[in-house]
């Protein structure tokens, strides 16, 4: 082949790709445009205004008034850094050392938030409040009394420990206590109670080592930060629990609840399952808004963080000033921020109401500004100038953190959102926090504090801000995707109710699915029902194998729901789902080798906390169906044949005696008088009634068991229907095998 011969080649090849890539695009586009819901279905767009008041009369006042409280007496400890410098001479610490010690206060919050998160989404979130309290009373108490920098560190670690619970408690509860047209303005209301914290507190912490004086004067501010939250802790055990997504359903259908107080149980009814960390944490990474706010508000956090205990630092290294003259100055710095944000409240919720990614654009704007006034603020050396300038970027940031509490209740899935809450804490501690906190020291020790600042807090901010509008793009497809999962439920629970009997065992609703930026899965939907055998059918590369490991938990959608015999599984883990009934079995890939046949059969049911006896009646019952397997539990199972495998890992399925039994190419590589022995123990369960879907290579196979079948073509469902006539449809069989049309 001549070199222009390549060359035409390559160019049409690379004008092929250009034109594939196009047109996935195109039809990326296109469906993103399905997704996205009118306006009137958004809770809260184009709504009538909601004045602070109406909204209070709405969800009454405890709520918000004990939260803002909460603010006050959780932000108080942060004005330590007034004494910072004095706990640097007591310890002999460097900067370095004693930001990373202060600092991890707030890791050890962001490792407690997502955990805490995790138990306000599977129990009472009112009931976590007065014990979380209680304990970070008692270790700030102890902190007083610390002997050397690692106590200091350990018991600072446990007050952030201690405090983890309240940005996804109070969050979440105030999201389902308030209507949504009104949420900005609540979510101002309880803010500003952290920049009277941030003003008490200096003034507080400052006064008491001052009063106490000398060098041990900060212990004794420690000792009084004890008691507010003891008696906040026992004020909350009035607090009554909302319902989750209450305040959504509110806007949308007009009633907090699905149901009626007349209506009959249903599956809903039931505890929740637990909801996964990692699944939560995958979800939300696949909604582009949250994920972008929360790289961005991660990035601030290397201003946020760093800049007011540098300054403090400064305070002191160039002002020359003591801890009651840095904390009236650190009190100052707060005083702009307490009148600004009820007016942002008002503004945010206009713009929501409006066109909400203008909502998002404008809260990354308030962080660009922190970080243009920071750069301007810091270059002054008259300390009047430089506070004004501190004062007004931190008015700045505080005002776009008005703005994230709703924007997060919008575009994340009510099952989900305490845990949504918590992340955001985890960026900004762990990427600006910690990390950047032990930077901006490092800059500190070396250059001065006015230089680390400098170096890293405008630039921080502005790139923070940035990502946080560019996540605005994607915001009305994400608030249409979780308002799409709160009117399926409400449809879904309406049809439990109205028809009880015929929930399916296994329901799938809108679920899409990517790997990495690649869409496999497009609104896909199937339901087996209980002793009903589902083929699911496909060529290569359809995307059966992703929609069972979406049923399994082994993979997490990006949208969609998926419930076991009417209770909601979306976001529970693997283990938990094959705990309640949902069994899958691997082609080839389902055994211990190395262990003999019947440790293969006992390891499969180690987590099941069953006593001997019936473990030995199970596995008797199992090893009933094969022969080959019988009188043979001491042999090695990697000695056995392929097909008599095949037979062991089934045996190990049924152990657990399956609410839904996934069957995963049983056929693969086996002989077929061993495929015929296997699809024989197969009818056998489906006479017995056992629930199955079953993703097999051979069509007629799994169309000879099936009741019915599912058509996957290129990751959307094309055929649904009664196995027996598709096994006389050529045509169908063509359309989806030989790619006919």
């Amino acid at each position: 082949m001549s070199v222009d011969d390549q060359t035409q080649n390559a160019g049409e090849l690379a004008q092929a790709v250009l034109v594939e890539e196009a047109r996935r695009q195109a039809s990326e586009a296109e469906r993103d445009e399905q997704v996205i819901l009118p306006d009137d279905l958004l809770p809260g767009v184009g709504d009538d205004p909601m004045s602070l008041k109406e909204a209070l009369a709405s969800g009454g006042k405890s709520m918000v008034i004990f939260m803002f409280l909460l603010n006050v007496i959780d932000d108080l400890p942060r004005a330590v850094r007034v004494v910072a410098p004095d706990i640097q001479n007591s310890f002999n610490m460097s900067d370095t050392t004693l930001t990373g010690v202060l600092s991890f206060g707030g890791v050890a919050l962001v490792l407690g938030a997502v955990p805490m998160a995790t138990l306000a989404d599977r129990i009472k979130r009112v009931t976590i409040i007065p014990i979380a309290s209680l304990f970070w009373a008692i270790t700030m108490f102890l902190t007083g009394f610390a002997a050397n920098a690692f106590q200091l560190f350990m018991t600072n670690a446990f007050t952030g420990a201690g405090q983890a619970y309240r940005i996804p408690v109070s969050n979440s509860l105030l999201t389902d206590t308030y209507p949504v047209q009104a949420r900005s303005q609540i979510f101002a209301f309880e803010g500003v109670g952290r920049p009277i914290g941030q003003l008490l507190g200096p003034l507080l912490v400052g006064g008491i080592a001052a009063a106490v004086g000398g060098p041990d004067g900060w212990r004794w501010a420690f000792v009084a930060l004890s008691i507010p939250p003891v008696i906040v802790g026992l004020a909350s055990l009035r607090l009554k629990e909302p319902e989750r997504g209450g305040a959504d359903r509110l806007a949308i259908f007009g009633s907090a609840s699905n149901k009626t107080s007349d209506d009959a149980d249903t599956a809903e009814d039931l505890p929740e399952l637990p909801v996964s960390v990692s699944q939560a944490f995958s979800r939300l990474q696949k909604v582009k808004t949250f994920y972008f706010l929360a790289v961005g508000v991660g990035v601030l956090g290397f201003a946020l963080i760093s800049v007011p205990l540098q300054f403090n630092l400064l305070l002191e290294s160039k002002y020359g000033y003591g801890p009651l003259k840095r904390g009236i100055i650190e009190s100052l710095i707060w005083v702009i921020t307490i009148p600004i944000l009820p007016v942002v409240g008002k503004l945010f919720d206009r713009k929501f109401r409006e066109d909400p990614p203008s909502m998002i654009r404008l809260a990354g704007m308030f962080v660009i500004a922190s970080g243009l006034l920071y750069a301007v603020g810091l270059q002054f050396r008259a300390i009047g100038p430089l506070v004004i300038f501190i004062a007004l970027a931190q008015a700045a940031i505080s005002s776009s953190f008005v703005a994230a509490g709703p924007i997060i209740a919008a575009v994340s899935p009510f099952r989900i959102r305490a845990q949504a809450f918590a992340f955001l804490p985890v960026f900004i501690f762990l990427m600006g926090g910690f990390i950047g906190g032990l930077l901006v020291g490092q800059l500190s020790d070396s250059f001065g504090n006015r230089t680390a600042m400098s170096v890293v807090a405008p630039p921080a901010a502005i790139i923070g801000g940035l990502l946080i509008m560019y996540g605005a793009r994607f915001t009305r497809r994400d608030i249409s995707i979780a308002v799409e999962e709160l009117i399926e439920e409400r449809d879904e629970v309406a049809n439990m109710i109205a028809e009880p009997e015929n929930i399916p065992v296994i329901q799938v609703r809108n679920l899409d699915y990517s790997y990495g930026l690649v869409q496999v899965l497009f609104d896909i939907g199937l339901d087996v029902h209980r002793g009903e055998v589902v083929a699911l059918l496909g060529t290569n590369g359809a995307g059966k194998s992703t929609i069972i490991r979406a049923i399994s938990g082994l993979g997490t959608p990006d949208r969609g729901v998926i419930r076991l015999n009417g209770r909601t599984i979306t976001y529970t883990d693997a283990e938990i789902r094959f705990k309640v009934g949902i069994v899958q079995l691997r082609g080839g890939a389902g055994i211990f080798p190395d262990l003999t046949i019947g440790d293969n059969l006992r390891t499969s049911v180690l987590a099941s906390k069953l006593d001997k006896a019936e473990v030995d009646a199970r596995i008797a019952e199992a090893v009933s169906r094969f022969p080959a397997l019988d009188g043979r539990l001491g042999e090695r199972a990697g000695d056995l044949s392929g097909g008599q495998q095949q037979m062991l890992a089934l045996a190990m399925a049924l152990m657990h005696k399956p609410e839904i039994l996934i069957i995963d190419e049983l056929s693969l590589g086996l002989a077929p008088l061993v495929v015929q022995q296997l699809l024989e123990v197969i009818e056998e369960l489906k006479a017995q009634g056992m629930t199955m879907l079953i993703v097999e290579q051979s069509v007629n196979i799994a169309l000879s068991l099936a009741d019915r079948a599912v058509f996957v073509e290129k990751g959307i469902v094309k055929f649904e229907g009664n196995a027996q006539e598709l096994l006389e449809r050529d045509d169908l069989a063509e359309a989806v095998f030989l790619g006919g049309h």
